[in-house]
Parts: C-alpha cells; sequence; structure tokens
C-alpha cells in the first residue's frame, strides 16, 4: 500500500511534550495512522523512561501497515514494546483487558480523516478527485457514502447534513441528490452539490460540497457516536497524572470533547445552600489545555489540513482502585 504523500502529524511536537508529562506507564495512540504522533511519542518516552509501551489502534488496515513499517526499527529495540491492534477506537476498554492492561500513561486520540484517506481516489473521501462514493475507514463497515446517498430518503439525508454539517442548505441538497439519482462518484456527487447551493452561499466557506462529505463519512464512519463512547473510557483507564488529549477538526467533535472533559472535570454538585458537601464528588481530571490549542501559521503554511485542528487536553486527578 502506498500514498502520493505521507500523513504529516498534526501539531507533533506539542502533543509529544505533553505526553511526556505523563508518568511511566503505556501510551495509547488510539488513531495511530501513519505512527507520526507515536513514533515521536515512543522516542519521547525512550529518553526519559529507558523503556516504553505503545498499544496502537487503528480500523483502516493500510493505515496499521504503514504504521507497522515506520515502527519497525523500534519494535526491534528490546526497550519497546508495541501492540498494534485493527479495531476501532471505542473498542479501546477490550482491547486493553485482551492484552492485560489495567491503567495507561496516556491516551492520544487525532480525530477527522488523514492525507492516506483524503489522497486515495479509490477511497471516496474526497470531492477534488474522482472515485467511488466509498468513504469508509474500515473497507469491511457495511454501509457506503454511495449506498445512503443512493437509498435514503430525501428527509433522511436532510436530517443527515443538518446533524453532521450543520449543513443550512440540508433540504435543497438532499431533493438534488434524489433527482439525481444514481450517483456514483465524488465528482458528480460535489457537482449536485454545487449546484444545488444558491450562489450567494458558494462565495464563503470553501468548497460547497465539503460539509455534505462531511457528513457522508461521519455518518458511514459512526464516528461521533465511537467518540463519545471512547471519551469515558479512556479516562477512566488512565492512572494518576495520566494525560489524555484530544486533536479534533470540526465543532462536532470538539464540541462533544469539551462536553467529556467539563464533566469528568466537575466536582461537587451539591445544591449552592447546602451548607457541606453531600455527594462526594471529586474531579476526576484537571484541564491541562481548557481553551483549544491550535497549530501556529508557521505550521499550518506547511500543512494547510492543521487549520482546522483543535487541541485539548486533560490529567487524571484521582485513581479508583485497580
Amino acid at each position: 500500500m502506498t500514498t502520493d504523500q505521507p500523513h504529516v502529524p498534526v501539531m507533533r511536537d506539542r502533543i509529544v511534550g505533553l505526553l511526556a508529562e505523563a508518568p511511566d506507564g503505556v501510551l495509547v495512540d488510539a488513531t495511530l495512522g501513519a505512527a507520526g504522533h507515536a513514533r515521536a511519542a515512543v522516542l519521547a518516552r525512550l529518553e526519559r523512561h529507558g523503556g516504553a509501551h505503545l498499544v496502537g489502534l487503528d480500523r483502516d488496515p493500510d493505515a496499521l501497515e504503514l504504521a507497522q513499517s515506520n515502527l519497525a526499527e523500534l519494535a526491534a529495540d528490546p526497550r519497546v514494546r508495541i501492540d498494534l491492534v485493527r479495531t476501532r477506537f471505542d473498542a479501546l476498554g477490550e482491547e486493553l483487558d485482551r492484552l492485560g492492561i489495567r491503567r495507561v500513561a496516556g491516551v492520544l486520540l487525532d480525530l477527522g480523516i488523514s492525507s492516506m484517506h483524503v489522497d486515495r481516489a479509490d477511497r471516496g473521501f474526497s470531492y477534488r478527485q474522482d472515485g467511488p462514493l466509498d468513504m469508509r475507514m474500515d473497507p469491511e463497515t457495511p454501509v457506503t457514502a454511495g449506498e445512503l446517498v443512493n437509498e435514503l430518503p430525501a428527509h433522511e439525508l436532510s436530517a443527515l447534513l443538518r446533524r453532521y454539517a450543520d449543513e443550512k442548505f440540508a433540504d435543497r441538497i438532499a431533493r438534488a441528490m434524489v433527482a439525481a439519482r444514481p450517483l456514483t462518484s465524488t465528482t458528480q456527487l460535489a457537482e449536485v452539490v454545487r449546484d444545488a447551493i444558491p450562489q450567494a452561499g458558494r462565495r464563503t466557506g470553501g468548497h460547497p460540497a465539503t460539509r455534505t462529505f462531511q457528513a457522508l463519512r461521519i455518518a458511514v464512519n459512526g464516528e461521533l457516536d465511537a467518540l463519545e463512547r471512547i471519551l469515558p473510557i479512556a479516562l477512566d483507564r488512565l492512572q494518576a497524572g495520566g494525560i489524555c488529549a484530544v486533536l479534533s477538526y470540526h465543532s462536532l467533535e470538539d464540541r462533544a470533547v469539551k462536553k467529556a472533559f467539563a464533566e469528568a472535570a466537575k466536582g461537587c454538585i451539591c445544591p449552592p445552600g447546602f451548607p457541606v458537601c453531600a455527594c462526594g464528588r471529586t474531579p476526576l481530571v484537571e484541564h491541562v489545555v481548557r481553551r483549544p490549542e491550535r497549530p501556529d501559521d508557521a505550521e499550518i503554511t506547511v500543512n494547510h489540513r492543521a487549520s482546522a485542528a483543535r487541541l485539548r487536553v486533560v490529567r487524571r486527578l484521582v485513581q479508583d482502585p485497580a
């Protein structure tokens, strides 16, 4: 498997620095991709702790193949243990149990899609290249974007576009999709979407098909549901002082991360009039990066796909008995 352009890990040095603050222990990259973040983080832990244990998860077999190649030199080091698992990231708890791992020192989630998806026309993620309407991160996922576009009624397509992309022209786009069936290629769909949006609506916000492709990709891969499931699992499995870092790329992802982190950082929830705390609740985590950090201009100049990235980070405060 080859890609035209390697995936450039977003905010790599910042993330590796944050994960380096975590105590000695297992590091999880739950969205491994080409292992750009993971490789740098393992090297940092080798320098700091003299050893490293990485658990890398990815649902995409092509990504795992590339990651295995990029990590091969480190995997040969007797001080390093690397476990790569093909699975969706919300299976983190089950996979850690299978590996006999109770607690971890760090968890990284780099959400969204990578260059290896966008730059390959045959994967169907890009409206700029002609390819099949696929959009599956895991080729064994049962439903493709083409099936959604060609089989859902207009009202369900419209609801999908509103839910996963806040698309204000959702009704017009959905009706246009239905009228243009059968839709078989990415560029065909992009043209239908563009023509469905009033000319005034095409003047801002980038390519007019961006939001539609985002919504279909999220729906095909169940991304938001999986994200909402993994966040409490990741925080629960952190050891005291452990770090959880999440890179999101659109407001729906960031909203879910912000909500989960805020809930975990909440202490006493007793009514204000209570003289003493009766609930006994204490914060599970503290914010390390509360307001989302963004890549700097220099990074965006080199890697324009980093421009949408938002980083949030928390640290585990307490640990219940194992």
